[in-house]
């Protein structure tokens, strides 16, 4: 075969073995129309690799040794050979050792591989795919090197087809392609925002589920933008590392490649969607005339493109014809904007193509084209033909469109050029990181200062840039916690903002909304009304020209008004916030998220059943944009069983606990501390249910992932400690819950964390009392109350509970004075802190009741009878009046004429425990000892009297 045959031959069988059989099939089809001898020679060819296994050549990557379907790598077996590449082998593969069932996409790179390229890209994807969390990314599961010292990767595995073809075998609408390829944008811009390029988007790396849903496959050769390891580039060395068909001209170029290069690539996949074929059309399908056409050909516009060389019956040049006026004007400017030979004439990123697109749906001018004021105006009568029936408001509207035509034509030559020196600032600070600390790694805090330090200096010309930066920079402060850091710059942004002329009002309200937003973070939220409040009259005229800023400006101020009590301004507020967001497809998540904020008032103010309605029509409208895999489900899942635990709905908040943790388990990791919160929420609805045994190995599975050394881990460790010496006291281990809390105080104090001290402090001491043991407990309270004073502003501790638990050790000691004068204080303070009716004064009452009602006091028995018929939905409500029934029947057993109620009550109760207790535990043991009173003090015979038997209490 001569060398121009193969080169022609070559691509295609490339193409075709990354293909199934019938997307094979499908591809060889169109070939076949177009050079009958060629799909023949491939047809030939790829008959011959089908039967002989080795006939094209070696792979490039020779297979691990002993890689066979039911070997073991690291905990994973493997089922089947899925493909080969660059970089080793794919197989199919499932868990072996058991921790959880699913099949796995797992990446094999050969052991001492030689080549240094290859172990890079391999070592550059596992740092890429950690740090994607996005549901229509292909997420990574797990990392490591086997006992045979196999590298591996673990990918969570797609079942799906290449987008083009299932377009195709699908015949799926024209709104429905348009749907996906917005999600493909948004998990490519998930990306671009973790400064991650992907450099090979194509078909087969984006699949379609069974289900119609988007996954964006292989990061094998994406660019951190930020890393610090010298980037390879695959034209310098002859091999390239992307596809040619899908490749932008600086990437033919070896030229430096940027989120652009990724529009462009995008803009092919879309000329595909559109018009079932690639933008070029050459006579020769060589490397060489693909590359000329990349740099030097114009694309057909797709509408073209699909009525060239159309052929069929009427019916189906009749539909082809339809389909190419649909395509043709704003969809054919769009796509052909994506494919600009130059980065900088292409949409300055993927949101601003996404928008476009969102702007074609909604019948709006998109950016791509000339915009005309003819343009403008017949867009503008199409969405309002009925509301403009009169001349004079036509001519009014025509008046209108000629200014804002004028002013965004200057504008957007403006913008483009602002977008793209501001897009290369932020790569140039992340690109030259890597060498500005010597071999030392950069932390993101680091890159953010050298970021503000090098725009202080190379954009000192140009302040609406330098506050943009500052403004991009605070946000990420913000993210990460340094709300001081945040507000700073945040300062440094105002002053440009306020001394320079021209600033886009877009960009002042932006800046005055995270002004607020760092006031309320850092506590002060009087100070962010007091920011925030006069604007508001200005937002209300500028809302319709800017929804996102005047959205989000209302949902800031409403967070500040409901952090102050002024839940009435807040909900008007954040209802303002959703409907700007309802009309705006590009809002969603912030209309979520207000749905989340209307919630929370609504369960702030005790409407349980308001706040459940706005947390599920939340998740419904989640699911029904962004689907099940959305970071944020897990969020309203860890809402919505707060509200079930605080109505003592416990099997339906354990329910959406279970199914957030498995979600956060497969988005974050199990280490990740989003994962872990959900963790530490199910062992607290556990522990409410009684479940000891599983709560227990929970936060011991817990603890085996926080690193033992690293600072910022103790805290949950000492956490981890108090929880275990909760369950063991629970369950009457005094040893183990004494050795446990005695571990977390170790931690607490040499961390110095005075609330949690204090916490474990009142634990410890209970576990004392609990084994009569006061003279022990007595000191632990006494230290714990000192340190409740030295709080300036008492955190989130108050002295009461400390006060009721030493009133109770103070009478076990016999100090009957001090301990009746702790428990009435204990009373006052717990009503001025936290309300009369919250569980923290009932429990003081309680302890109070029983003391009275002990000496004698008949209406404190009175009291305890109220107290036991209190209605109550949370656990502990619950728990308290079982309490008090208990204690009330105790007291009655004694008296001849009252003891058979008492009897039965006390009874009645004991059988419930197996439901509300399963394992037992401190209220089983109290009502264990008082059934035991009671049948001591019956005249019924012991032969008559139920057995007490609940073990483990």
């Amino acid at each position: 075969m001569d060398p121009e045959r193969w080169q022609r031959l070559s691509p295609l069988l490339d193409e075709l073995f990354e293909l199934d059989a019938q997307a094979r099939a499908h591809r060889l089809a169109t070939l076949r129309a177009d050079d009958a001898e060629l799909t023949a020679e491939l047809e030939r060819l790829v008959a011959l690799e089908d039967d002989h296994d080795d006939f094209l050549a070696e792979p490039l990557v020779q297979p691990p040794r002993g890689a066979y379907t039911g070997a073991e790598v690291g905990p994973y077996r493997l089922e089947s050979l899925l493909g080969e590449g660059g970089m080793g082998q794919v197989w199919l593969a499932v868990r072996a050792d058991g921790l959880y069932q699913r099949r796995v996409a797992l990446k094999l790179l050969r052991p001492g591989l030689a080549d240094t390229n290859l172990r890079i890209r391999f070592t550059r994807e596992r740092e890429i795919l950690a740090r994607l969390a996005h549901p229509h990314i292909a997420r990574l599961l797990d990392a490591g090197i086997s006992a045979e010292g196999w590298p591996y990767l673990a990918l969570e595995y797609v079942d799906g087809a290449p987008i083009t073809d299932y377009c195709h075998d699908h015949e799926t609408p024209l709104e429905t392609r348009l749907r996906m390829f917005q999600q493909i944008c948004d998990a490519v811009s998930h990306a671009h925002a973790n400064l991650i390029v992907h450099r090979d988007l194509k078909p087969s790396n984006i699949l379609v589920t069974p289900g119609g849903e988007v996954r964006l496959l292989d990061f094998g050769i994406a660019k951190l933008l930020d890393g610090d390891t010298p980037m390879i580039e695959q034209t310098r060395t002859g091999m390239r590392a992307f596809t040619l068909h899908y490749a932008a001209p600086e990437q033919i170029r070896g030229e430096p490649v940027t989120t652009m290069t990724d529009v462009y690539s995008l803009g092919v996949v879309l000329y595909e969607l559109l018009a079932d074929r690639k933008p070029y059309r050459l006579k020769r399908q060589t490397d060489a005339e693909w590359e000329e056409a990349i740099l030097s050909a114009d694309p057909l516009r797709p509408s073209q493109a699909l009525l060239r060389d159309a052929e069929g019956d009427k019916a189906t040049l009749l539909a082809l014809r339809r389909h190419a006026r649909t395509l043709s004007g704003d969809l054919d400017n769009i796509v052909l904007k994506t494919l600009s030979k130059r980065p900088e004439l292409r949409y300055p990123s993927v949101e601003a193509l996404a928008l476009d697109l969102q702007r074609y749906e909604a019948g709006r001018p998109v950016q791509a084209r000339a915009q005309s004021i003819g343009y403008r105006v017949q867009k503008y009568l199409r969405r309002h033909r009925w509301s403009l029936a009169t001349g004079l408001m036509v001519t009014v509207v025509l008046s209108a469109a000629l200014a804002i035509v004028a002013w965004q034509a200057r504008e957007a030559l403006n913008e483009a050029a602002r977008a793209q020196a501001m897009q290369d600032f932020m790569i140039g600070v992340f690109e030259n990181a890597g060498g500005a600390r010597g071999a030392r790694e950069l932390d993101l805090r680091e890159l953010l200062d050298a970021s503000v330090e090098r725009g202080t200096r190379e954009l000192s010309r140009q302040p609406r840039a330098r506050a943009e930066l500052l403004g991009v920079v605070a946000r990420l402060r913000i993210g990460l916690g340094d709300y001081s850091e945040a507000r700073r710059l945040l300062a440094r942004q105002t002053v440009i903002i306020e001394t320079t002329a021209g600033i886009p009002t877009s960009l002042k309200l932006e800046s005055l909304t995270q002004r607020g937003r760092v006031l309320r973070l850092l506590g002060d939220t009087t100070a962010c009304i007091e920011l925030m409040q006069p604007a508001l009259a200005e937002v209300r005229r500028e809302q319709a020209q800017l929804p996102p800023q005047a959205s989000e400006f209302y949902s800031q101020l409403g967070r500040c008004r409901a952090a102050n009590g002024d839940r009435q301004t807040a909900r008007q507020l954040f209802e303002r916030s959703l409907t700007l967001r309802q009309d705006s497809r590009n809002l969603r998540l912030g209309e979520i998220e207000n749905r989340m904020d209307l919630a929370g008032l609504h369960a702030d103010a005790g409407e349980t059943r308001q706040a459940l309605a706005e947390l599920k029509a939340a998740r419904e409208q989640l699911h029904s944009d962004l689907g099940d895999r959305h970071p944020l489900l897990i969020d309203i899942r860890r809402n919505l069983a707060s509200l079930h635990q605080a109505e003592g709905a416990l099997a339906a908040a354990e329910t959406e606990l279970r199914a957030a943790l498995e979600a956060s388990n497969e988005l974050n990791g199990p280490a990740d501390p989003s994962t872990r919160a959900v963790r530490v929420q199910l062992v607290s609805v556990l522990m409410d249910g009684g479940h000891y045994a599983e709560a227990g190995q929970r936060v011991r599975d817990d603890q085996q992932l926080l690193p033992e050394r690293d600072d910022a881990a103790q805290p949950a460790r000492a956490e981890n400690h108090r929880r275990l010496g909760e369950i063991a006291m629970q369950l009457g281990d005094e040893t183990t819950a004494s050795s446990e809390l005695r571990r977390a105080l170790s931690i607490q104090r040499r961390i110095a964390d005075p609330a949690a001290t204090i916490a474990t402090l009142s634990t410890l001491a209970r576990v004392l009392h609990e084994g009569g043991k006061d003279s022990d407990a007595l000191p632990l309270l006494l230290d714990a109350r000192r340190r409740v004073s030295q709080l300036h502003d008492g955190g989130n501790v108050r002295g009461g509970d400390i006060d009721r638990q030493l009133g109770e050790v103070h009478l076990a000691l016999g100090n009957t004075d001090e301990g009746m004068a702790l428990l009435e204080q204990a009373i006052k303070l717990n009503r001025a802190d936290y309300g009369a009716d919250d569980p923290r004064s009932l429990e003081a009452e309680l302890s109070l009741l029983r003391v009275k009602a002990n000496g004698g006091d008949s209406a404190a028995l009175v009291h305890l009878d109220t107290l036991a018929a209190r209605p109550g939905k949370s656990i502990r409500l619950q728990e308290i009046a079982w309490r008090a029934r208990v204690a009330a029947a105790g007291l009655r057993c004694i008296q001849t004429t009252t003891q058979p109620a008492a009897l039965a009550s006390v009874q009645a109760l004991h059988d419930r425990l197996p439901e509300i207790r399963p394992e037992g535990g401190l209220l089983s043991r109290e009502v264990d000892r008082t059934l035991a009173q009671c049948f001591a003090a019956s005249p019924t015979p012991a032969s008559d009297q139920a057995p007490v038997q609940h073990a483990q209490r």
